[in-house]
């Protein structure tokens, strides 16, 4: 709850601070405060202490996301090309390696330790590279605050559709696997390792996808792919068709949302660096409050019927998809 809440407060300001002081000292400032927060996590015994560290840590995570987003906005209008997509693949890889890492290191260090050597590779990291960043956080005047509207509210809902539905995957898709396809629970984990991974060599592919077919095609193809995927989740009864129904999903899913920040870089009716807080800010909800949601769902129908929801939210997303510029 710490985590989430500091995200959430400190999202939407930090289109603001960007365009005030401009994105690279933002991200180093940010990231520097997430290092702090690292080797505390790990150490402190007092639940008030840990429950500020995780709030830091939340509200460092929420502006280095808003940050990074409008920095990478900016690398790809000034690049000409499609490059949203290779970004978010880098993303996932990144938490690849980090579980993977870190799980290296607790075989050999005590968790503080190895928090330690992560903060230290971290910390190299930016300094040898964080002068590359572009300075710039805007252009003109930024207001203080602007109330979402108009087609930056639309891209913003997406946002949430699909943080929910990856959220829901990761929160039940487990769950479904052991009470509706009756496999193991040691197996269990396949159903958000198939999307996980199929998302992330979506993305891979994602920038000379993009290039060849345009936003407009693979918001609407990708939304269909998803809701098929869905569909193949909850119609066959067998385990391996619900695990190939997850994998369609994450390839289904993989472009969408780099296709929507880039959508938000196009749009006149926010500056852009407080329409990518807000559409990140929406987003978020959704794997915050999302995966609850559902889980409510759950409780009161069926599994079966969460992912049907999520089938039908898919749907809604191909049938507007036109309206995103």
């Amino acid at each position: 709850l710490c985590v989430g809440v500091g995200s959430l407060l400190s999202m939407p300001f930090t289109g603001l601070i960007s365009g005030r002081f401009g994105c690279r000292k933002v991200i180093l400032v940010s990231g520097f405060i997430f290092l702090a927060m690292l080797p505390l996590l790990a150490s402190v015994e007092s639940i008030w202490l840990m429950a500020l560290c995780l709030f830091l840590f939340g509200a460092s995570i929420g502006m280095m996301d808003v940050s990074l987003t409008i920095q990478a906005v900016f690398v790809e209008q000034a690049a000409g090309r499609a490059m949203m997509s290779g970004f978010h693949c880098l993303y996932s890889v990144g938490g690849i390696c980090g579980a993977g890492g870190m799980a290296l290191l607790l075989g050999f260090l005590a968790p503080h330790l190895a928090m330690f050597v992560i903060c230290l590779f971290m910390i190299a990291l930016l300094a040898a590279f964080g002068r590359y960043f572009l300075p710039y956080g805007s252009e003109g005047e930024t207001p203080l605050f602007v109330v979402p509207r108009g087609i930056v509210l639309l891209i913003g809902v997406l946002c949430f559709i699909m943080y929910l539905s990856e959220g829901t995957i990761l929160d039940w898709g487990a769950l479904f696997m052991t009470a509706e396809r009756g496999t193991e629970a040691s197996r269990a984990g396949l159903a958000f390792a198939c999307f996980s991974v199929a998302m992330t060599i979506g993305r891979l592919f994602g920038d000379r996808i993009v290039q060849a077919l345009g936003d407009a095609r693979v918001l609407l193809y990708g939304s269909l792919c998803a809701a098929a995927g869905f569909g193949l989740v909850v119609a066959a009864p067998w385990a391996w068709s619900s695990l190939a129904g997850f994998t369609v999903v994450g390839l289904g899913v993989s472009n969408i949302v780099p296709v929507l920040f880039s959508a938000t870089a196009r749009q006149k009716f926010m500056p852009l660096s407080l329409a990518v807080s807000a559409v990140t800010t929406i987003g978020y909800l959704g794997v915050l409050a999302g995966p609850a949601l559902m889980g409510f769902v759950a409780h009161a129908t069926s599994l079966v019927i969460v992912f049907c929801i999520t089938l039908a939210l898919m749907c809604f997303v191909a049938v507007v998809s036109r309206a995103v510029p």
